[in-house]
């Protein structure tokens, strides 16, 4: 049975849990600054997805895939340390457009299309897998939140989509922030912004790189 306070106590964890700026919150904030909200909503989803599926992981209790992520942890921070490692060499390198060129940088736009949106959302998805101990995150997270009794897959259910919703509304309002913002940057600020957001995601990759040795 639904239940509309465990629904709003898990989306209230899920905002938290996705408000703080990490390496994908920096993904978000720099796709968003120079592709446009499309990309940004995209990884929003992704990172979301991401999350609601090793919620469903714990709380269907899948202990087989749950023990084959987690054996495999190392190898995953790896791939992801050197993903993010690429994205924020790629992202100090790439030139960003002027103001003059407002309108190729519209027309660029348009182009993504949704081919660009679902490449920005499998990437985000795939980057938010390889961090399984997630699982063990929500695995403490029903723990906490489930009512007194048998837990149920109808409570289980109600609390990953409530934590999905809650971090979909922190994406909505970071790209809606950064989109609001994006047309009063100047060039030269949002270079320096993107320099930022590129040694950022190199340094989080550094980091889990270094977490796996």
């Amino acid at each position: 049975m639904f239940s509309t306070t465990l629904f709003l106590t898990a989306a209230g964890v899920g905002l938290a849990v996705a408000a703080p700026v990490g390496p994908m919150g920096m993904l978000c904030i720099r796709r968003t600054l120079t592709e446009g909200p499309r990309a940004g909503l995209a990884i929003g989803l992704g990172i979301a997805g991401g999350d609601a599926i090793y919620g469903l992981v714990a709380a269907l209790g899948l202990v087989s895939v749950s023990q084959f992520m987690l054996a495999y942890d190392k190898p995953l921070h790896i791939i992801a340390g050197l993903f993010l490692l690429y994205l924020g060499i790629r992202t100090m390198l790439q030139k960003v457009p002027t103001d003059n060129s407002s309108n190729n940088e519209n027309g660029k736009l348009a182009a993504i299309g949704h081919a660009g949106a679902l490449k920005a959302f499998a990437s985000a998805l795939l980057l938010t897998l390889t961090n399984p101990q997630t699982v063990i995150m929500f695995a403490a997270l029903f723990t906490t939140l489930a009512p007194r009794g048998p837990f149920s897959s109808g409570v289980a259910l109600t609390t990953v989509f409530g934590v999905f919703c809650g971090s979909i509304a922190w994406w909505c309002f970071l790209v809606t922030a950064v989109s609001l913002a994006r047309h009063a940057i100047g060039h030269k600020l949002r270079v320096i912004i993107d320099r930022i957001a590129g040694l950022a995601l190199a340094a989080f990759g550094v980091v889990e790189i270094k977490r796996a040795i």
